[in-house]
């Protein structure tokens, strides 16, 4: 089970969930278009014959020999080799592992929290002693929610609520285990 029943739970689960899809593409894409603009960036490229003011034509010359020297030594690497392959792949792997990584620190152990906690849930629900388990849960509540649950009976309160349920009464322990799938989003109250 990977969303709550209750509507409105399960719109802000799937929305959670498409905005950690959108925002793992959005970085993926980011990354790659780093990882190509950099590849680019690292391609040696033909040096006009610039005129550097103050200097003589001699140096000007002198200066491009230098420049195309440069050039014939990149050249000279195979293609695809050398440190700018290995910035550029590794630019684009830091710049999409750091948000994502981050965002699924956050994100992931919550949403697979509520995914177990949902199919446990639903499995002590089908039982009889599972009942009485989520029926204590939902006594182990905040006293507004509780006390919530006892508006439900009639002639509660939350004390009596606990007092019922260690004397197992079916109704108080069926309406007890309702708030705490209700609370999980497993039932619409």
């Amino acid at each position: 089970m990977w969303y709550a029943h209750h509507p409105g739970r399960r719109a802000r689960q799937l929305l959670g969930d498409g905005a950690v899809l959108l925002w793992t593409a959005g970085w993926a894409a980011a990354a790659v278009v780093a990882h190509r603009l950099i590849s680019f960036e690292a391609r040696p490229a033909p040096h006009p014959r610039p005129r550097i003011p103050l200097l003589g034509p001699r140096m000007n010359g002198t200066l491009h020999d230098v420049a195309l020297a440069g050039d014939r030594l990149a050249s000279a690497a195979p293609p695809g080799a050398g440190p700018a392959r290995a910035l550029a792949l590794l630019a684009a792997v830091a710049l999409f592992v750091v948000p994502v990584g981050l965002l699924l620190l956050l994100w992931l152990p919550r949403r697979l929290r509520w995914v177990r906690q949902a199919a446990a849930a639903r499995d002590l629900a089908a039982t009889e002693d599972g009942r009485e388990l989520l029926a204590l849960r939902a006594l182990l509540r905040p006293l507004d929610e509780v006390g919530r649950t006892a508006d439900t009976l009639p002639d509660s309160t939350p004390g009596s609520l606990a007092e019922s349920w260690r004397e197992g009464d079916p109704a108080t322990l069926d309406a007890l285990a309702e708030a705490e799938l209700v609370r999980l989003g497993l039932r619409v109250a």
